[in-house]
């Protein structure tokens, strides 16, 4: 059995993986993942024509294309029987929508064969999934902007998710999405009407961000500047790994009084500035890095793993057993922890009795580091900032956001970091930031040389930072700002947001630490032509060409 994919950046020889992902997915459970999107563009073409009539769509189906296309994200979900469940359960979502579509006096013969296929047993899924994945299309042009688009839809169904079990909606970015997917199934359309809707995704994204940016604030209040423990305390421990805040709280709530500390992991890291959280005398610090090693710190942890997105890898036997998924995680063999029932909480049960029977942690490292540099707590010294850049204290900001990933030529960021001249500062936000976080960069007149903004949803505060900065400056234009782009990518996440920036017209971005393989070189030099978008390069180079603006 083969498959292709290449939609992150460890893809194999930076061009595709064909027997094994990179990642760790096995060839079946790649097709069932690209069938499941396959899937949810026929949901799409549906849902885009029953919008585009007027009519009401079930809200169901729009809940079921966001968690489905966020399960098939890098490190999210290997499990084969959930995307064979996933795919049937769509389906039935398709097919109520095509009644309702026939109903309304639909065309019927301009239905994709996405909207029409129909498995009678297990066997069919395979067979439909050779034709479902991203060479269906020949044209390769065509072919990476539709890959381009659904890869930043996936990234904003992603952040949408978070939005959404904490209670937000946005009819409009919902509808977005389906529009985006049916897209890629209309083959009338042409690489300046895909290019201009990828920019399109790009608006879609920082709306989508700033939505869950605003009920992240809502709910747990404004990230305040805040030191965190990299040091371990005397008792049992789960380790809380990913993104989504709200199975934080809960776990947070159900461990009170129960002898287990809570630690944060990888990109849970921030919710340690958020005040809501600091009212929990056993949530402590943070252990480990970026979620690539987490096969030595979940060893080294002893206690339950908490994984609520991604990015999971493939675990090994030593610690296998004390690792957890929830949401649209999952690993064969692993316990998850089930959805509850509207209304109610999740059951962490199990996991905290576990936690109770399991050694303290094992330290890794000593100290701290601070976080919590969110828009609201740096637009609050802005007038600081805007003088010192004035003074010439702050000659320009580099913003190395993004992800973090295993491969030696991350290392690039580091040095970057290491080498900058005292009078730069470093915005973040993202898993990228291990890279450099820890290194006794100093400050500038009180102001630390790396700002970490948060999570990789949270680079929606760096767009904030700079429109605000452009204010201060009364400059129209971002690009005139004293600030370069210098953009680390990974997973589909990380392409939602260089489409935001794509999309507020941001020239000039250095990506890396390759370039995607998923983008054709026509479809390249349109960017390069149009945005000045850019490989990372040699450290020296670089810092010397972006502390000039360029």
């Amino acid at each position: 059995m083969g498959m292709f994919c290449y939609q992150c950046q460890e893809t194999a020889k930076n061009e595709g993986c064909a027997v094994r992902g990179v990642c760790g997915k096995d060839a079946r459970t790649a097709n069932l993942q690209d069938l499941l999107v396959y899937t949810l563009k026929g949901v799409s073409f549906y849902a885009q024509q029953l919008n585009c009539r007027g009519e009401d769509v079930p809200a169901d189906a729009a809940s079921h294309v966001t968690e489905g296309l966020f399960s098939t994200i890098t490190n999210v979900n290997f499990d084969p029987q959930y995307f064979a469940e996933q795919i049937s359960a769509a389906v039935a979502v398709r097919d109520r929508l095509a009644e309702q579509y026939r109903a309304a006096g639909g065309d019927e013969s301009r239905i994709p064969e996405a909207a029409r296929w129909t498995p009678e047993e297990d066997a069919d899924l395979q067979d439909e999934a050779d034709g479902a994945g991203a060479f269906a299309t020949e044209d390769e042009n065509i072919r990476s902007l539709r890959e381009l688009l659904t890869y930043g839809v996936k990234g904003m169904a992603a952040y949408l998710y978070h939005a959404r079990v904490l209670g937000a909606k946005s009819t409009e970015i919902d509808r977005f999405i389906t529009e985006a997917l049916a897209a890629t199934t209309d083959d009338s359309l042409t690489v300046d009407d895909l290019v201009n809707l990828n920019l399109r995704a790009g608006e879609m994204a920082v709306a989508t961000m700033a939505l869950l940016d605003a009920v992240n604030t809502e709910t747990y209040g404004h990230p305040e500047p805040t030191r965190v423990s990299l040091e371990v305390r005397d008792r049992p421990g789960i380790l809380v790994s990913g993104h989504d805040l709200k199975d934080l709280e809960e776990l947070l709530k159900q461990t009170e009084g129960a002898g287990v500390d809570v630690y944060t992991h990888g990109e849970m890291l921030p919710a340690q500035a958020y005040p809501q959280f600091k009212q929990y005398d056993h949530f402590a610090g943070n252990y480990g890095n970026a979620w690539w090693k987490q096969n030595q710190e979940f060893a080294a942890f002893g206690g339950p793993i908490l994984m609520t997105t991604n990015c999971l890898i493939p675990p090994r036997d030593n610690y296998k057993d004390r690792v957890y998924t929830t949401g649209p995680v999952r690993y064969p063999g692993m316990t998850n922890i089930s959805e509850p029932a509207p209304g109610e909480s999740k059951d962490f049960t199990e996991m905290i009795e576990h936690a109770k029977e399991c050694p303290a942690p094992k330290p890794l490292e000593e100290g701290s580091l601070t976080v919590g540099f969110a828009h609201n707590a740096v637009l609050d010294v802005a007038d600081d900032v805007v003088e010192a850049v004035k003074a010439g204290d702050i000659r320009r900001f580099i913003v190395m956001a993004g992800c973090d990933g295993r491969h030696k030529e991350r290392e690039y960021y580091t040095e970057v970091a290491r080498n900058l001249p005292d009078d730069a500062i470093i915005l973040t936000a993202g898993c990228a930031k291990y890279r450099y976080n820890k290194l006794d960069l100093g400050d500038i007149g009180g102001i630390p040389r790396v700002l970490d903004a948060g999570q990789c949803n949270d680079s929606y505060s760096l767009v904030v930072i700079a429109q605000k900065l452009a204010e201060a400056f009364e400059v129209e234009d971002i690009n005139e700002l004293p600030i370069s782009f210098d953009i680390a990518w990974y997973e589909q996440k990380a392409v939602a947001v260089l489409l935001a920036l794509l999309h507020l017209g941001v020239k000039g971005i250095r990506l890396g630490p390759t370039l995607p393989a998923f983008v054709s070189p026509d479809v390249l030099q349109v960017l390069v032509e149009n945005f000045d978008i850019k490989p990372s390069g040699e450290v020296t180079e670089d810092i010397e060409a972006m502390m000039a603006g360029r």
